[in-house]
């Protein structure tokens, strides 16, 4: 789990322990009645060395490596894609009469340059970049389409921020990037 024992855990870490002992009930490794007993230990534990006697005769999984590409087709359809997800270094959106929005603020990142590629007809596009992104959408090509970018060009703004290279045909449709909007508690 860690080098240090003594070094306190995460409520995500935790929920990944959980996650694990979970996975080993479904595989038959432990009994229900352990696995109540694991998870409130786990959930009363304060740092790893606290952790490690509930996990410690278990395998250990290590994470999921995140595609490379990533493709979201849609048809006729309204899709959203929030909070907390892994963003490969391409994503292929492909829509047709739809509503796509994919919200990257609380995404993870595998790369600093992310590319898009699109391919809308009759559809509506809104990207919510995290902020201190940036965006280049030079290489769209719209046809009797609508294009709104409301963050910094890439070449604008030099930082060391996420780098969004946005390009592909859209017909017909609207694409909007921005960052996400507060007000007070409300988000979108």
């Amino acid at each position: 789990m860690s080098d240090r024992p003594d070094m306190r855990i995460s409520d995500a870490e935790r929920e990944l322990v959980v996650a694990q002992l979970n996975a080993a009930v479904a595989e038959g490794r432990l009994t229900l009645a352990e696995f109540e007993e694991r998870v409130d230990g786990v959930l009363r534990s304060r740092t790893y060395g606290e952790v490690e006697p509930y996990v410690g005769d278990l395998p250990q999984s290590g994470p999921v490596a995140a595609p490379e590409q990533l493709e979201i087709r849609n048809q006729a359809s309204s899709l959203k894609r929030v909070g907390r997800w892994t963003v490969p270094r391409r994503l292929l959106i492909a829509t047709r009469a739809g509503s796509v929005k994919l919200d990257f603020t609380d995404a993870q990142f595998t790369t600093q340059l992310v590319e898009v590629r699109l391919e809308a007809r009759s559809s509506s596009i809104d990207l919510v970049l995290p902020r201190g992104a940036t965006a280049d959408i030079d290489s769209i090509a719209p046809h009797a389409s609508s294009l709104q970018q409301k963050v910094p060009a890439a070449y604008d703004a030099a930082g060391s921020g996420i780098v969004f290279r946005i390009g592909g045909e859209v017909r017909s449709s609207s694409v909007r990037v921005r960052y996400q909007r507060r007000f007070w508690r409300w988000r979108w």
